[in-house]
């Protein structure tokens, strides 16, 4: 949205500068005032309690939305274990580590994305980067890689080794008449694995910010992007209203535009949990190839959806049951269980 005589650089110099302080940006557009008493608050996929812990920690410090979410998400992305997101993510079908991310800050109505980067850990902070060194939203590929290396992120060979041992599995699954040799005992993952983290972001001051980072999709066809980079797919923050972030099937999710969806089912009054819920089951009507599904009206794959409102209410819902969220109120973190839809 473009606001006369308030230009792009000033808006994020003065928001990300003055960190919790309210904008020029939310002065002008009259969106400063809360719906009620915020508090801290993160909340974060299931694989988040380490990354809301930290950002919590930094707010407390006094530290801005945005770079809290980060450095919380960045402790995943480092994390070899975690196969889903940065370093020790799987690979794409050719065996190379791409990863997407995107962040939104709040007070500053702001975004940075990008698609398909390689050989760097922390995608977030990329995409951060993006968001403050560049009049873009969205670099991808070679690109993304390259502006990277520029910005000085460390060249990292991002296939572990365990990473790579999945993959050879899969390539030697694919056929019975390749010339490869399927192992007699396998642990294949089946199905493949979507991953990703996000991470929101709430303030005593009622700013917010949020990130989303994957190595998406196992084994994709190279440079396929999904919806974790994508603003109002993987995430998306309205600082008068709430924010959302998503894990799970990219392509569904890119279809209904989910998580600026769920924060506008917020803006017209229903509750965090409700709004994930409603575009679950908007979803779930709207797969109907039969690929797509196990039985009439159920998906097979699954899809979760995270939400945070401006007064510091919280909720998420998924497709199927069983999923829980990372939430840190300030005092603790916690797991914290979903709604869904089956």
């Amino acid at each position: 949205m473009k606001v006369p005589g308030v230009s792009r650089r000033e808006v994020l110099q003065q928001g990300i500068v003055a960190g919790a302080s309210v904008s020029p940006l939310a002065k002008l557009l009259k969106l400063d005032k809360p719906q009620g008493k915020p508090r801290i608050l993160a909340v974060s996929s299931g694989n988040g309690m380490r990354a809301v812990t930290k950002a919590v920690e930094l707010m407390k410090e006094g530290e801005d939305t945005l770079e809290a979410a980060v450095s919380g998400v960045s402790i995943v992305e480092e994390d070899p274990n975690d196969m889903s997101v940065g370093y020790g993510g799987l690979p794409n079908e050719d065996g190379v580590v791409q990863l997407d991310a995107c962040v939104m800050h709040g007070p500053t109505y702001n975004a940075g994305a990008v698609g398909a980067l390689e050989n760097t850990k922390n995608a977030a902070r990329v995409a951060k980067t993006v968001m403050e060194r560049t009049d873009h939203i969205f670099l991808v590929g070679k690109g993304a890689t390259e502006f990277a290396k520029m910005h000085g992120f460390e060249e990292v060979d991002m296939l572990t080794e365990r990473a790579r041992q999945a993959w050879v599995r899969w390539k030697e699954r694919l056929s019975q008449t390749d010339d490869y040799i399927d192992p007699a005992a396998s642990e294949f993952l089946d199905p493949r694995p979507t991953g990703t983290i996000t991470c929101l972001t709430l303030n005593e001051a009622g700013d917010m910010s949020g990130t989303t980072t994957t190595s998406g999709l196992a084994f994709k066809i190279p440079s396929r992007v999904g919806d974790s980079p994508l603003i109002g797919c993987g995430c998306y923050v309205d600082n008068a209203v709430g924010a959302c972030g998503s894990t799970g099937r990219g392509e569904a999710n890119i279809l209904i535009n989910g998580s600026r969806t769920v924060v506008e089912n917020m803006r017209h009054g229903m509750g965090p949990e409700e709004a994930c819920l409603d575009v679950v089951k908007r979803i779930c009507a709207q797969t109907v190839e039969k690929r797509l599904l196990d039985e009439p009206g159920k998906p097979n794959f699954q899809l979760q959806f995270y939400a945070i409102t401006k007064d510091g209410r919280h909720g998420g819902a998924s497709i199927k049951g069983g999923s829980r969220y990372a939430v840190h109120d300030g005092k603790e973190a916690r797991m914290v269980g979903m709604a869904s839809a089956f």
